[in-house]
């Protein structure tokens, strides 16, 4: 099996005076209402923090009892609870996708097997690709960094009784509507949400699982005593509002608007979109790629290498959907830079 840098993200492309294609962060900060709401919160830090109130309301978000719901620290502490909690004969990661789930697992000991999904099909989730035998399984929807959203009758095939279907819906609220959510719940089902990507959280990690209880109750049997921060949790209650929602939803719908004129543009640079894109980012297909990108680099922008996900290689880029403006800049540099 061949070694990828697991532990290499999009963070690590961006730097000083560089404009951030590279991260899949939607805002550059938080909304001015939910900075007030955690700035009233500083005054609290001096007593240790409980997440009931948080639990209370993600559940109410999504229509679901609160012994189905565990906030975390960030959705990526549920990959280090998950290899924590669970003892699985045969866990498998379905790619290209995230690749802290794997990371996570291999950490903890266990041994994981790969299913790659196919360029040559659009990245399109075929159930019959994982192993009957598989008893954890981690898909994402939408994925990173391929962008597919599958079927939510797709990932239900999945399913079975003795396994464990680990979603991350990470990106979901970036799709209009929420589309082929499991959120609301299916047996033998873990989804996994966060924060981050549509409010400008990454520093505070913010996000929570929702899992039928007795895996729940497993989860929070390994996570760290006041795992999730006053802060955080303050974040997630804000974030669950209605008012937060309906933003969030006007957010998608943007973000789809500049989504569909990136790949416009790029279609004009002859540039080769993979897959059918319906998260805030898009993976392309460039030859000498990674030169490019360090040209591009050159001329100001951050992009998101590819080969560091199993599946992908060197002529692969991840490029985050920004507003109209800035992606006619960097399509100017890109066009720019590939002819050099």
């Amino acid at each position: 099996m061949r070694d990828y840098d697991l532990h290499h993200h999009g963070d690590r492309e961006v730097g000083p005076g560089l404009v951030d294609l590279a991260v899949n962060v939607r805002l550059p900060r938080p909304p001015e209402w939910l900075r007030r709401e955690l700035a009233s919160a500083l005054d609290d830090l001096a007593a240790y923090p409980s997440a009931a109130e948080a639990t209370r309301a993600v559940a109410a978000r999504h229509g679901r009892p609160e012994a189905e719901v565990l906030v975390t620290a960030g959705a990526a502490e549920a990959f280090t609870l998950l290899a924590s909690a669970f003892r699985p004969r045969h866990a498998v990661v379905v790619h290209p996708q995230f690749t802290e789930p794997e990371a996570a697992l291999r950490a903890a000991g266990h041994a994981v097997s790969r299913v790659i999904l196919s360029e040559e099909d659009g990245f399109v989730l075929d159930p019959a690709l994982v192993p009957d035998d598989a008893d954890l399984v981690f898909v994402g929807n939408p994925t990173n960094p391929t962008s597919v959203l599958h079927p939510a009758s797709a990932l239900r095939s999945l399913a079975r009784p003795g396994r464990l279907l680990v979603v991350d819906e990470a990106f979901l609220d970036a799709v209009p509507g929420e589309a082929e959510s499991l959120a609301g719940g299916a047996p033998g089902v873990a989804v996994l949400r966060s924060l981050t990507k549509t409010w400008g959280l990454a520093g505070l990690r913010a996000g929570y699982v929702l899992a039928e209880a007795d895996v729940v109750e497993r989860l929070r049997e390994v996570q760290v005593p006041w795992s999730v921060s006053t802060l955080a949790g303050v974040a997630t209650v804000a974030c669950c509002r209605p008012s937060a929602l309906e933003e969030a939803e006007k957010l998608a719908v943007a973000a789809e608007s500049d989504r569909e004129y990136l790949v416009s543009r790029l279609a004009e640079a002859d540039v080769e979109v993979l897959g059918d894109p319906r998260g805030p980012f898009v993976l392309v297909r460039i030859p000498d790629a990674m030169v490019l990108r360090a040209r591009l680099r050159e001329a100001g922008y951050a992009v998101r290498r590819g080969d560091t996900f199993p599946g992908l290689g060197p002529d692969h880029l991840r490029l985050a959907v920004r507003d109209r403006a800035t992606t006619d800049g960097f399509l100017a540099a890109l066009v720019s830079r590939r002819g050099v």
